[in-house]
């Protein structure tokens, strides 16, 4: 465990939060109903872990991500670079390819990362495993989401309910543009922005949606009891949830830069697109 503690976080207060939300959007994520839930305090990253402070766990203790271990991991098709020729895409996401070499700290299988952008290319395990070393754990879903709030109760989004757009307002890293062809970039970024960017919520924290996707420690669990949900279930059983969308989201395509929004991905799952963050017990 790491025993220098000299890293910001933010106290959490506890008491009644909510998870879900009352207008859902993908009723096959299960969105809501919204729920009512207690919380008790806890303390929390201002951001996701960073290039930095995972390079700094590497250092100390010789970890091997998984992706490291596996010589692979999945990039957005149009972040390949064209030294790398033809490579294996995903079946029905074509825009994902399998691309030898990237790794936390070759994000696209040539190229070093950004000290202060999200880490990515992380699996739960590999998140669990740095935040154990810090002393911490990561966060459930209710408290994803009541951090995200912000104190600001039923919210779409951690500033409020103003939507983003493709033209003016632009609070945090998403798709700007035709999915998945072009991406215009109008708000700075065409893949991760630094961990912290935009204006924070509430709470101080930075990008909790947007940027990058972010492993919680609880299971997906659809509890439907409809078939299309039940098969759903089924293909997702022992994955886990994520939470807060990525710079890949749009509206058009992937609206869950939300909130209440959800999904998940087997544990052993290494993107360019998932990061994580840290919680501490109060």
């Amino acid at each position: 465990m790491r025993t220098d503690t000299r890293f910001e976080v933010v106290d959490i207060p506890g008491g009644g939060g909510l998870v879900g939300t009352s207008e859902p959007i993908l009723h096959e994520d299960e969105e809501a109903p919204v729920r009512p839930t207690k919380i008790k305090p806890f303390k929390i990253s201002p951001t996701t872990v960073t290039n930095r402070e995972f390079s700094a766990f590497i250092d100390a203790t010789g970890y091997q991500t998984e992706a490291e271990r596996y010589g692979w991991s999945f990039v957005f098709w149009s972040e390949v670079p064209k030294s790398r020729g033809r490579t294996e895409a995903v079946p029905g996401g074509e825009w994902w390819r399998k691309v030898k070499h990237a790794r936390w700290d070759c994000v696209n299988g040539a190229s070093p990362p950004l000290n202060d952008h999200p880490v990515v290319h992380v699996s739960w395990n590999d998140a669990w495993a740095y935040a154990k070393w810090v002393g911490g754990r990561l966060p459930s879903e209710a408290e994803w989401e009541h951090a995200a709030r912000g104190g600001a109760g039923d919210i779409r989004f951690p500033w409020g309910d103003r939507e983003p757009d493709d033209a003016s307002f632009f609070p945090c890293n998403i798709w700007q543009g035709k999915f998945p062809e072009r991406n215009d970039a109008r708000d700075g970024y065409v893949t991760t922005a630094p961990a912290q960017s935009y204006e924070p919520n509430g709470y101080g924290l930075y990008n909790m949606v947007g940027n990058v996707w972010e492993w919680t420690a609880d299971p997906v669990r659809l509890k439907s009891l409809k078939a299309t949900s039940r098969k759903r279930a089924t293909e997702m059983r022992g994955f886990k949830l994520l939470k807060g969308g990525s710079f890949l989201c749009h509206r058009s395509y992937c609206y869950r830069y939300r909130i209440a929004a959800r999904t998940g991905n087997s544990r052993e799952s290494t993107t360019s697109h998932q990061g994580f963050r840290v919680v501490w017990d109060s």
